[in-house]
């Protein structure tokens, strides 16, 4: 993957709280980023559509534990606010569609 996206200074200004937090998202963003790479050969979250995200959370994440989920959900939601975009996400595998 291309490294020329710098996830970190995408969401410096949406992220907030302790440090910890801060690099989990990060962290997190950078999976995510990875994965829709992967899949869809898309690095840069400005040319990501609301269904690379949907994908993550239904089929990349399905089998991890309901916490990890609830985690990737709010580092999508921070993505989604950097991007400015209106879409919502629903927890996944709760019986609900995103």
């Amino acid at each position: 993957m291309s490294t020329s996206f710098d996830m970190e200074l995408f969401l410096a200004g949406v992220l907030t709280g302790a440090h910890a937090t801060r690099e989990r998202h990060i962290r997190q963003a950078k999976t995510i980023q990875a994965a829709i790479y992967e899949r869809w050969n898309r690095d840069n979250p400005w040319t990501w559509k609301r269904k690379y995200l949907v994908w993550f959370l239904n089929h990349h994440i399905n089998q991890h534990a309901k916490s990890t989920r609830y985690y990737y959900l709010l580092t999508i939601l921070l993505l989604t606010l950097r991007l400015g975009k209106p879409w919502q996400f629903n927890m996944p595998n709760e019986g609900q569609h995103a």
